[in-house]
Parts: structure tokens; sequence; C-alpha cells
């Protein structure tokens, strides 16, 4: 898989746009990549260091289009204790790969096709990642809730920060695959 990427996709218009580190300019830019938009963010620093260690900063800088759902750096410090510091290390770049690689699909799906799929699919949308797995996007009230293949959920916090090579939706919680 050439085209790896990392996390995020959806959400409805309802979202309160959280991410208070990235501008206004930074979060519509045309000519900066998904990954631009997540250096630029204080929120998304664990993110971007793990991009870094995975090697995918040049995939995810690439034609594209991804939809990453970026895990806030919250939603890393979530994880138990020492589990990013694991993953950051070398011998441990290929699960760090996978993880990552599973919070990006292929294509470009801003919030109104994320709620377009969700409406098709009476209640739910099928997504399949770079990283092979399926993410399964669902409404609970105004909320996309994602739930990953071992049944966690991640509510979509912000939406449609838009790149050149693609879009990126903010979750709350690392996704896992299976």
């Amino acid at each position: 898989m050439k085209n790896l990427v990392i996390a995020i996709l959806m959400v409805t218009g309802v979202f309160v746009f959280g991410l208070s580190s990235v501008s206004a300019q930074t979060m519509n830019s045309s000519k900066k990549t998904v990954v631009d938009i997540a250096v630029g963010s204080a929120d998304h620093t664990t993110l971007v260091a793990a991009v870094k260690a995975a090697g995918l900063v040049e995939t995810l800088s690439g034609k594209g289009p991804f939809t990453i759902f970026a895990p806030s750096n919250a939603a890393f410090d979530a994880l138990p204790a020492g589990t990013v510091a694991t993953l950051l290390k070398p011998e441990n770049k290929g699960l760090l790969t996978t993880i990552l690689t599973y919070h990006v699909v292929a294509g470009n799906f801003d919030s109104k096709k994320v709620l377009k799929a969700i409406k098709k699919g009476k209640g739910k949308a099928m997504l399949k990642t770079v990283q092979g797995g399926m993410l399964t996007a669902t409404l609970e009230g105004s909320s996309v809730i994602l739930t990953d293949e071992k049944g966690g959920k991640s509510k979509i916090t912000a939406v449609d920060l838009k790149g050149s090579n693609g879009v990126i939706h903010v979750i709350d919680t690392v996704v896992m695959p299976k």
C-alpha cells in the first residue's frame, strides 16, 4: 500500500470547529497539504511526531486525495501510559504505520459526503481505511461517531480542514484496527 495515510473523515455542520490552534487560513488553505495543516496545529504534535516516526510524511504530502481522521493530543494522552513512547520506537515502526494508516481513507470525504454515506447506508457508513480495515460511521444526535474494529468509539470534533490533497476531520479518541 503505497498511499499510506493518517487519521480522519466526516462530521456534520453542527460541529464546532474546536481546533483553537488552527487558524481559519490554515483550515481552508488550498495550497497546504494535509501534513502541513497537521504540522500547523498545536493540538496535533503527537500525531505529527508519529507520522514522522512511521516515515509517512512524504506519502501523506503526495497527490492523494486523503481523508484523515486525526486524533488530537488529548486522544493520544488517553492511551495507557507508555503506549505512545513505545509506538514511537524504531522497532515498532510497522505497528505504528498500521495504526496510523487505519486513520486514513482514500478519497476526499468532506462532512457532506460522510453524512450522505450514512444516510444512504440507512444509518451507517462503512469506510475502508488505507490499512485495509473498516471504520463504521454513524450519527448519535448531531455527532458523527466512528466505531473501530475493536468496538472503540471516537467522536468527530472538528470537520473539513481542507488541504490541497485531502481533508482532515479531528477525532477525540485513537481508533484501533483488529
